[in-house]
């Protein structure tokens, strides 16, 4: 059985005549943490997109468990945050919760269970009867995290989910990434936050639509002269 979760390959993505994505091709595996990092514009969002099937590639392909993307058989097997909130603000946090378990197709006697560890997980409890209009950023994208995990899915995209959160909250998020990954769990993080990048198993360093690199963060920090990682980026990338 392949330990392949992700598979992107010779992936363009154009819009009009300017290339977006460029001949772009990442294998993420099974139990591990990637990471996409870049500058905004750089590409990741997009690249996420289209890994899930909600961005037409112009050439190359995307693979989601082994399954050509998009794929409607997949969707309930990938739990996606996407960078903007998508929210009904006129129900409460526990409706939203509600609403999303039951579009997951999540049984009834399971249901309960799954609201409960999502809402623990980014610390709503107190929060859940309150409706979404009167939530802060912050508390709307600890609800979106809450809905990506609902259905315990076996990959788990996620685009910038810590911002805006405070740092003990991302803290314990990231040790709960840390656990799902033990359990096989695929997840992909895009972020422009280095200390975020060093809990990754490994990284793409994106810049105007393109892979400049991959490796663990160690690898990538070993090949500069400050051993930084931030420092990697800007090296690869040609900046100096």
């Amino acid at each position: 059985m392949t330990e392949i979760a992700i598979k992107v390959t010779d992936l363009t993505v154009k819009i009009g005549k300017k290339d977006i994505l460029s001949n772009m091709s990442l294998e993420i595996k099974k139990g591990e943490i990637f990471g996409l990092i870049g500058p905004s514009g750089a590409g990741k969002t997009t690249l996420v997109k289209t890994i899930i099937g909600m961005e037409k590639a112009t050439t190359g392909q995307t693979e989601v468990l082994e399954n050509r993307m998009p794929n409607l058989s997949v969707i309930n097997k990938i739990g996606y945050m996407a960078q903007s909130d998508a929210l009904y603000t006129d129900l409460t946090a526990k409706e939203n919760l509600d609403f999303f378990a039951s579009l997951y197709s999540i049984k009834r006697n399971e249901k309960k269970v799954r609201m409960n560890y999502a809402a623990k997980l980014v610390n709503l409890e107190p929060d859940l009867s309150k409706k979404v209009s009167n939530y802060s950023g912050g508390m709307k994208r600890r609800l979106s995290l809450a809905i990506s995990v609902l259905a315990d899915p076996d990959v788990l995209i996620l685009d910038e989910p810590t911002v805006g959160i405070d740092p003990e909250l991302r803290k314990s998020i990231w040790e709960e990434l840390a656990e799902l990954k033990t359990n096989g769990k695929c997840i992909l993080v895009t972020t422009h936050v280095m200390d975020e990048a060093e809990k990754c198993d490994r990284l793409a360093m994106i810049r105007n639509g393109k892979i400049i690199a991959v490796g663990t963060p160690q690898e990538l920090s070993s090949k500069t002269t400050s051993g930084k990682l931030e420092d990697a980026f800007l090296e690869f990338g040609g900046v100096k």
